[in-house]
Formats: structure tokens, C-alpha cells, sequence
């Protein structure tokens, strides 16, 4: 399996973000569940204002247990 084209260009985003000094955690509440979610934004600037782009929170309690490799979790992609 391979990683789409747009997680791609995004994560390749959020690497420029990061090597600018241009990352920030933000504590936001979930859209569906009003859950409290730390969110990992790249900061940008338009006309003066800041902007924020959110890429993704961060996984609560051990994110080893939230998360498998493909495949069922053997490590070994096809």
C-alpha cells in the first residue's frame, strides 16, 4: 500500500513548517464529539493575521495501543 499523493505533499508541509520554527500546539475541542484534542498546527501569516493549519492531534493515552501497522500489525507492508 502506498501513502497518497496528498498525505505526501502534507506532511512534506508540515516538515517545512517545523524547520521555520513555524509549528504550534493548539488545544482545540473534536467537531463530533466536543472531546478536548492537542492539535499540531503550522502557523502562517495572512494580511498581518495569523493562520492556522491543522495537521493532526496528538493520540491520547498509549498511542502503541490507538494504532497498527498495515497488514494487521505483522510489519511488513505489501
Amino acid at each position: 500500500m502506498s501513502i497518497p499523493d496528498h498525505a505526501c505533499s502534507n506532511f512534506q508541509t508540515l516538515l517545512r513548517a517545523a524547520a521555520d520554527g513555524n509549528l504550534a500546539l493548539m488545544e482545540c475541542a473534536d467537531s463530533a464529539t466536543g472531546q478536548t484534542r492537542y492539535v499540531i498546527c503550522a502557523v502562517g501569516r495572512d494580511d498581518g493575521a495569523y493562520v492556522f493549519t491543522p495537521f493532526g492531534h496528538l493520540a491520547d493515552g498509549n498511542p502503541y495501543e490507538a494504532y497498527t501497522p498495515p497488514n494487521g500489525g505483522d510489519g511488513i507492508a505489501d
